[in-house]
Formats: C-alpha cells, structure tokens, sequence
C-alpha cells in the first residue's frame, strides 16, 4: 500500500506547491487529504489515518505546534513545515511531539527526503543539524509534551 500524506497549511498556493512536488518526485505516494488549519487537521488524522502529515506551524487559530501531538496519537508521524528559522525551532518542534521539520525556503531540497524519513521511522530534524544532537538526552521522548519551552514562551511560533 503506498504511503498516504496529509497537507496542512493555512495557504492554498503552499498546499499546492507540496502537492506538487511529491506527485513530481513521488507519483506513488497518495495525497490522502488537505487542510487548512489545525482543527481540520485534527479529524482528518483521524478520519484519513495519514503516514505523514506536512503540517504548517503558523496558522490562524491552534498552531502547529499545539496539533502536533494530538495528530501524532492518531498514528501519523508529524513533519512541521515553517518559513520562520529559529534557534529554538528544533527545541521547539521536538517538545510539540512532532518528528522533524523542513523549511519552506528548503522545501525543494529537504521535502521529500524529510517525507521519506519520517516513512523509515527517522526523524528529519532541518538540513544542517540531523538528528538534533544537542536534543539528544534533553528532552522528553518524542509524542510526550513534558512542559513549557526553555526559551521562556518568545518562540514566534506559539500563539498567545
């Protein structure tokens, strides 16, 4: 059974663009759903069983981050998609109990290796530092909330 993913992103020309860079690069994965903010996303984990989500940090409403963990107990792994660089998106997209990341401003480059790691069961933790070694024993295990952000809630991609 191919692989099925689910696109979410607040931005229908970025949900677009994903689409058509898997059905470029991977004809055989199936595009299972699309949504465009996180409640969406929610149930279509769930009704949708996704293997992968490609889910948008900064949306209107619950971010990404907030959906992350309840799209990942509906059993997809969980593949943050941002234009937003930080020093502590890493940090911060391990404590939201997703898999990885990929930047936007990347995505031709990482997405579909990001995809296919996520696949294997491996996390995809940006271009430049994969896996995040500076996480490694840091951190709760992926999945487990575990508590507030060391960087004192100033990460741009947690709503207030």
């Amino acid at each position: 059974m191919p692989p099925k993913i689910l696109i979410v992103d607040d931005h229908e020309v970025v949900r677009e663009g994903v689409k058509t860079l898997i059905k470029r690069s991977r004809p055989q994965w199936v595009i299972c759903g699309e949504a465009k903010n996180a409640q969406e996303a929610i149930q279509a984990s769930r009704t949708l069983q996704p293997d992968v989500t490609v889910l948008d940090i900064t949306m209107p409403g619950m971010s990404g981050l907030e959906a992350a963990s309840l799209i990942y107990a509906s059993g997809s792994r969980v593949l943050m998609f941002t234009m937003h660089e930080s020093e502590h998106l890493a940090t911060d997209v391990y404590e939201a109990g997703a898999q990885g990341f990929v930047l936007k401003s990347q995505a031709a480059k990482d997405l579909i290796r990001a995809i296919e790691r996520l696949l294997g069961g491996g996390t995809f933790f940006g271009s430049e530092f994969n896996p995040p070694e500076n996480l490694s024993g840091q951190l709760p295990p992926s999945g487990n909330l575990g508590g507030s952000s060391s960087n004192g809630g100033a990460s741009p991609f947690r709503s207030s």
